[in-house]
């Protein structure tokens, strides 16, 4: 099965939590604050396995979680950071994120990273909070929530050469014919459903990957038929061999086939028509063949286009498509196609955050006071609210952060009840 799409979810692990612990030590009377922190959370990075060619292991788990980090421990001992989710995935994925639809990461080497969900910080222990005007702090810090994201993984096929053409022209029975790919062949529309590569080599010794894409329709920029899932993998290739049943064995205009086709091409916003063009004359040994051809030249009348006739039965032609190929392929190699060069990927790319500390107050119906952000609700899970100095810092960051003032404006009074996710309030003046 060919998997080129999917959705999962990433909680990225959360920090350890620091604690609250003492030096008790013989010969040392007031040894002090010694709680530790807690180690961070594990984040969630994705690296390329060249060995993989699909996202299949996604599709059967959706949901991934990080490990936690390991919580403070006395005499000052941090605790142990978590060992990183790392997920692999095939070369040419793109991450994306469903919230935004903003690409996270374009991987296309082997073995290049991309971290995606951070892992939380691990919680501060008693002993970072000591200062002069107290020495002896008798709380500690929790640990800080790992990221949670949704997002789209998407494969594209990174391959040198892409077989575009009607269905049943025989994109497939020629990569079968020039690589060990073993694609299923038959006599009907849509026989290929899902995209096969193949590795190719010339008689010269020279080897380029070439992949036998699902057969076009009209309408497929639009996403009839197969559409996008078929276009999407046309964007990485650097050369289009365009087939053409030259035969017209199904009753189809040659010409007809080759202007639906670059038509579709150019109304797909990847710039697929700058891609360099090899025209396909299949199906020669059939009858009508060479009448078709000599009238498809004169519609197109254009002496630049490379032209082979070739037939994938008597094999025909064969080698002579197979250097022209590779010829064109070294004119192009040194342009890249992929998304990495409209991102700018030499230039550095500065992105606006924004402000973390903004918040908003809303009513339940049981007038209750609802304080949302993520500033203050990262605060409150960092709290631990059974240590009474914890809670009162607590109130601290909510004042310094302009809340109390905020619900004073909202007409929040004395004893009424105010909520930060899973908590409630006393609102005290």
């Amino acid at each position: 099965m060919f998997v080129d799409q999917v959705k999962i979810s990433l909680k990225a692990g959360d920090g350890g939590n620091g604690i609250t612990a003492y030096r008790r030590e013989k010969y040392v009377p007031f040894g002090g604050p010694a709680g530790g922190d807690g180690g961070n959370g594990a984040s969630v990075v994705f690296e390329v396995d060249e060995g993989l060619r699909t996202l299949l292991d996604f599709r059967y788990q959706s949901h991934f979680k990080a490990k936690t980090g390991e919580a403070g421990q006395s005499s000052n001992m941090h605790g142990k950071n978590a060992e990183d989710l790392v997920l692999k995935v095939p070369p040419g994925t793109i991450i994306k994120s469903v919230e935004t639809e903003e690409i996270l990461a374009d991987l296309v080497e082997h073995g290049q990273r991309a971290s995606i969900a951070k892992g939380g910080r691990g919680g501060r222990g008693n002993s970072r909070f000591a200062s002069p005007r107290n020495p002896a702090p008798d709380f500690s810090e929790n640990g800080e929530p790992g990221e949670e994201i949704e997002v789209t993984l998407e494969l594209k096929l990174m391959a040198d050469v892409g077989l575009v053409g009607f269905p049943s022209v025989g994109k497939s029975t020629l990569l079968s014919i020039v690589s060990k790919a073993k694609p299923k062949i038959g006599a009907y529309h849509f026989t290929t459903i899902k995209p096969n590569l193949g590795v190719v080599s010339t008689p010269d010794n020279r080897s380029f990957v070439m992949a036998d894409l699902p057969g076009l329709i009209e309408g497929a920029a639009d996403g009839v038929g197969l559409g996008h899932q078929f276009l999407r993998h046309v964007e990485r290739t650097k050369v289009i061999v365009h087939m053409i049943d030259m035969s017209g064995s199904e009753g189809r205009d040659p010409y007809e086939d080759y202007q639906i086709i670059n038509k579709e091409l150019r109304a797909y916003a990847s710039r697929l028509e700058e891609r360099p063009q090899i025209i396909v004359a299949n199906k020669m040994d059939m009858p009508d063949s060479e009448d078709n051809l000599t009238l498809f030249k004169e519609q197109l009348n254009d002496d630049n286009v490379s032209i082979i006739p070739l037939s994938t039965f008597t094999r025909e032609n064969l080698d002579k498509l197979l250097y022209t190929i590779a010829d064109t392929l070294n004119t192009v190699k040194d342009v890249d196609y992929s998304e990495k060069e409209e991102l700018g990927v030499n230039r550095v790319l500065y992105k606006h955050t924004p402000n973390q500390d903004t918040f908003t107050i809303t009513r339940d119906d049981d007038g209750a006071y609802v304080v949302k952000g993520k500033a203050i609700e990262r605060m409150f899970k960092m709290t631990d609210f059974n240590s009474d100095p914890a809670v009162r810092r607590f109130a601290r960051q909510m004042r310094s952060m302009g809340i109390d003032d905020a619900l004073r404006a909202r007409g929040c009074e004395n004893g009424d009840i105010v909520r930060i996710l899973g908590g409630e309030f006393e609102f005290i003046e």
